[in-house]
């Protein structure tokens, strides 16, 4: 057990922590929650309703028992119902009523739920429109304000959630009546410093990735302004700065001429009592793949940027035995997109998709592959910076590593010697460097076996209640 936190007027300190998701996959705010309340504090999430994912608004549990309450979402029929009619007929189509965040996008599935591929829709019910053919036909007036309704909706829509989120999340924080409000991401910090000023609370912000230079949409011009000034302002007011990486600490303050360097914790996975063995992996059995196979392995949400399109490119240049199996969940689209590149490719014998487990069981599961790929496309400065999670997923599954070449990642790999490194823009590289590693494998996952006695949660959270006790004390 580590060290108890300093108490507060006598008793333990309530820290409350904001996150903009249901919170019941979230590793990394539920180690967080968890590490505090084994320090003695008192803890408490502060999350969203996800009622068609299962996580209704109202008081919960996630991970090993950490409360959570979830502020209602924004559905339009329960709070503007007459407005879902007039958009019915303004947009010809059906309003989204449901998600708060994303409504036209399916809601990921529970832990217990199992991925599956989207049939092919036959060709008698949609016609083939020949590429050029459809590329030169210009869009119409109508079809023009279409789309503008559409995308003035979905960002109007997803404002108004957010806002909903702030305004019921941080009255139930005042009303707790917290010491510290923990901040995770920019969109919370908002909430956390209206909370503050309301109760005396710290605040403590922990920034998961680089918020103002992450994977979004460009043409938000006043979004990115707002979203600069509340981090400006946050990051000012705040009492201590927690981030991910070396790279985005250094870049949080320079470019905020922050004193002090933010307290690096990074994403890492507890220790095992007992290191994972490939006897404990559970990729081949569920991809029904026998001994003499190599399994390059991928643990994760399956979407775009995550580097599966380029190892699908690098796995044709790759001998037969070799497959790739694919544990997570994605979206329907995506998935569909994903199918087709495979079947283009020819692989469709050699790529499977085995569903998802729990967080806290994906390093036991990858056990058993002959490698991990880690690949974060570089298309904004956030994901340049990133420290992936599957990194230490795979190291903690003691396995050998091939990882692009971004500068957080290589400097793991090169410290701990657990794989090799490839460019990032060059399939070609990665099935060569694939090939490396799969040529002499031992030395890399005995590399992944010492480095996982060190890469552990254990020691971030000692990072992480250093800068707590400071703040306490304060």
């Amino acid at each position: 057990m580590p060290e108890p936190l300093p108490p507060v007027r006598g008793r333990a300190p309530r820290v409350a922590l904001l996150v903009y998701n249901d919170a019941h996959a979230d590793a990394r705010v539920i180690k967080t929650a968890t590490t505090l309340r084994d320090a003695g504090a008192e803890v408490r999430i502060f999350a969203v309703a996800r009622a068609r994912s299962g996580y209704p608004e109202g008081e919960d549990t996630v991970g090993p028992g950490i409360p959570v309450q979830r502020a209602p979402e924004f559905e339009l029929v329960r709070y503007a119902p007459w407005l879902v009619d007039l958009a019915r007929r303004v947009l010809g189509r059906t309003a989204p009523t449901g998600t708060a965040a994303d409504p036209p996008v399916a809601a990921a599935p529970r832990a217990d739920a199992t991925v599956v591929t989207v049939p092919e829709v036959p060709a008698e019910a949609a016609p083939e429109v020949p590429a050029a053919v459809a590329a030169s036909v210009p869009p119409t007036l109508q079809q023009r304000a279409l789309a503008l309704g559409n995308d003035l909706w979905l960002r109007g829509f997803r404002t108004v959630s957010l806002g909903l989120y702030w305004l019921k999340a941080a009255h139930a924080a005042v009303a707790w009546v917290p010491d510290v409000v923990h901040a995770n991401d920019g969109n919370t910090l908002a909430p956390a410093w209206w909370v503050a000023r309301r109760t005396g609370a710290s605040v403590v912000y922990d920034a998961h990735e680089l918020w103002r230079h992450r994977n979004v949409r460009q043409d938000r011009p006043l979004a990115s302004h707002v979203e600069a000034a509340v981090e400006s302002l946050g990051v000012g007011r705040a009492a201590g700065i927690i981030t991910v990486s070396p790279s985005i600490a250094h870049w949080l303050q320079a470019t905020y001429d922050l004193p002090v360097l933010p307290t690096l914790v990074r994403n890492i996975p507890r220790r095992a009592d007992d290191p994972a063995e490939p006897s404990d992996g559970r990729l081949r059995e569920l991809a029904g793949l026998s001994a003499d196979t190599q399994v390059i392995a991928y643990g994760g949400r399956i979407t775009t940027s995550r580097g599966i399109e380029e190892t699908l490119e690098a796995l044709a240049m790759l001998p037969p035995q070799v497959h790739f199996v694919l544990l997570g969940y994605g979206e329907p689209d995506y998935l569909a997109t994903l199918h087709a590149r495979i079947a283009a490719l020819g692989l469709g014998q050699r790529v499977h998709f085995v569903g998802k487990v729990p967080p806290a069981e994906v390093s036991t599961a990858l056990a058993d592959a002959d490698l991990s790929v880690v690949y974060v496309r570089p298309i904004c400065l956030s994901y340049e910076f990133s420290l992936p999670n599957k990194l230490f997923e795979s190291i903690h599954a003691g396995l050998p590593v091939a990882a692009a070449d971004l500068p957080d990642t290589a400097a793991v790999v090169h410290e701990h010697g657990v794989g090799e490194i490839f460019d990032a823009d060059s399939p070609t590289d990665m099935a060569r460097t694939i090939s490396t590693v799969l040529a002499d494998p031992q030395r890399y996952r005995d590399a992944s076996r010492a480095a996982a006695e060190v890469l552990t949660w254990q020691h971030e959270e000692a990072e992480l209640l250093g800068l707590y006790r400071k703040v306490l004390r304060r």
